[in-house]
């Protein structure tokens, strides 16, 4: 959202963003005044723009040190959220009074911090829904503590799909399904030990894809050579030849035809180096025609 103001200018850009929430806005004729209806702006595309990981702000627990884990699902956050939040909420009165479910209120202090280490470290599932946004760091949070993350979200972007399968160390419930009472935690509780341990052997071969340089503080090792900036410098030269096809075809558009824009693309594309001083560059001067809007929106 920093980036509001200038974003019909940087939308020609392969725009590095966590989400596209901050692309979407309120139709309030459309709508209703139903604050859950969004529409999506076309100066995003999953065509021309990357997804990237947040950094997980919780350590990172190795399958050598993992224990006992006797709560079946874990979730800390707010509870009242807007947007898809209200998806949070109505599973927050479903969950409350399951025995073996956490639902703890919470911020992002010390104390919360903590928290959450023990609730992740300590339960075989870590709930993930919808918030103000599509995604938040607490996907990498569970990934770092090799809790199980269920997803509940009939559409969201994740990080480097197409090169990792998140059906290998997640489990996907549609909200539909999430809605109806003690369908998630029965659906859980029939999850296999076996499944589980798989789940979390593949959680820990993913580890490293989300490591940041800057990864939690109290690392003591650097991040590895194909952590995450490795990955998004690969997800960005994937999309070079999806950009280049979109300009072909737009161009050769005939006049007066009514074909939807696929994406708000030029060749060769632009480089927004610091979009706070408008600094641009043309892909000709870099070594090879990468493009980065280094942002969040």
């Amino acid at each position: 959202m920093a980036m509001w103001h200038v974003r019909a200018e940087i939308a020609p850009a392969i725009l590095l963003v966590v989400h596209f929430g901050g692309w979407y806005k309120l139709d309030s004729k459309s709508a209703g005044g139903n604050s859950s209806h969004m529409i999506q702006h076309t100066q995003v595309s999953l065509l021309k723009d990357v997804i990237v990981p947040y950094t997980h702000l919780l350590p990172t627990l190795h399958l050598s040190e993992n224990m006992d884990r006797p709560t079946l699902l874990y979730f800390k956050g707010a509870k009242h959220r807007h947007r898809g939040g209200l998806v949070r909420e109505k599973l927050w009165d479903l969950m409350l009074n399951e025995p073996d479910v956490v639902m703890e209120e919470g911020f992002p202090n010390a104390t919360g911090r903590e928290q959450s280490i023990k609730g992740m470290r300590t339960s075989e599932f870590c709930l993930h829904p919808a918030g103000d946004t599509p995604s938040s760091c607490r996907l990498f949070d569970a990934v770092a503590s090799l809790c199980i993350p269920v997803i509940v979200s009939d559409d969201i972007e994740l990080p480097f799909e197409g090169m990792i399968d998140y059906t290998e160390f997640s489990i996907f419930v549609s909200v539909g399904n999430a809605m109806r009472p003690k369908w998630l935690t029965d659906y859980l509780r029939n999850i296999s030990k076996q499944q589980k341990d798989e789940f979390r052997r593949n959680l820990a071969g993913v580890q490293h894809i989300f490591e940041y340089e800057n990864s939690h503080e109290s690392s003591k090792v650097s991040a590895p050579e194909d952590g995450a900036v490795n990955h998004i410098w690969k997800k960005i030269h994937q999309k070079l030849s999806m950009i280049q096809e979109a300009v072909t075809r737009e161009k050769r558009k005939p006049e007066g035809a009514s074909i939807p824009l696929r994406c708000h693309c030029t060749w060769p594309p632009l480089l927004v180096v610091n979009p706070s001083r408008k600094a641009q560059m043309t892909a000709s001067q870099l070594i090879s025609p990468l493009v980065v809007a280094n942002m969040s929106m």
